[in-house]
């Protein structure tokens, strides 16, 4: 029998570098309408929820089929309050779930088949918890702090590779997928443990919106699809 999977997609209203960021239209349609849609394509999530303080967002996202159990209260929801608040919050509204599977709107291009592979995998694996990454653009091999206007590598190595092909494949989180047991996520309250396993995804899946310049080159890609 499969386990019961809740996904939460958390949307606070607050948004310093796009302002209503969650709820801005790409491409046609809302940016959480993206997430939303993949995530109820799911055969794993047996509940995808909002976790959200503003009014306009949970609209929204009603519109587009999310369920909204609670208000996220406005202390949980300012600008220095860890993310993982969110999660912990939503999972004592919301129990009897085995695994909780965590959303962000901010990465469009996230597919369902990238959920339900990282679901699958985590669950296979026996895993506590699942993160998604990506292979970084830029290695740290290359790179340097300055101190006195001398360069110092990063990362100590013995000899210094000057091809790409040389260098060893490095990961980065992508903000797009996270997994745990909810059982291990309230004892550790972090997914990023010594126990957590990588579930890699393509960097055309993994752009992450951040920024003004991230809304424009997703226009662009989608408009190129």
């Amino acid at each position: 029998m499969k386990p019961k999977v809740l996904a939460i997609i958390p949307a606070r209203g607050g948004s310093k570098g796009v302002p209503r960021k969650n709820i801005k239209v790409l491409a046609g349609k809302p940016l959480i309408a993206w997430t939303i849609e993949e995530a109820k394509k799911s055969k794993y999530i047996t509940r995808t929820i909002l976790s959200s303080d503003n009014e306009e967002i949970i609209q929204i996202a009603k519109e587009y089929g999310c369920d909204v159990p609670f208000v996220r209260p406005t202390e949980l929801a300012q600008d220095d309050t860890p993310g993982i608040t969110a999660v912990l919050h939503a999972l004592e509204q919301c129990e009897g779930y085995e695994y909780v599977v965590l959303l962000q709107p901010t990465s469009p291009f996230r597919t369902v088949e990238d959920i339900d592979n990282c679901i699958e995998y985590t669950i296979n694996q026996q895993a506590k918890f699942c993160v998604s990454v990506t292979e970084a653009e830029q290695s740290p091999y290359w790179m340097y702090t300055i101190e006195n206007g001398k360069m110092k590598p990063i990362i100590e190595q013995d000899k210094l590779a000057t091809r790409r092909q040389d260098l060893p494949n490095v990961y980065v989180l992508n903000g797009a997928i996270y997994v745990a047991r909810v059982e291990d996520i309230i004892e550790k309250k972090t997914f990023l443990t010594e126990e957590t396993t990588s579930f890699i995804m393509s960097n055309d899946n993994s752009l992450d919106i951040d920024t003004v310049l991230d809304f424009e080159i997703s226009e662009y890609l989608i408009g190129k699809s």
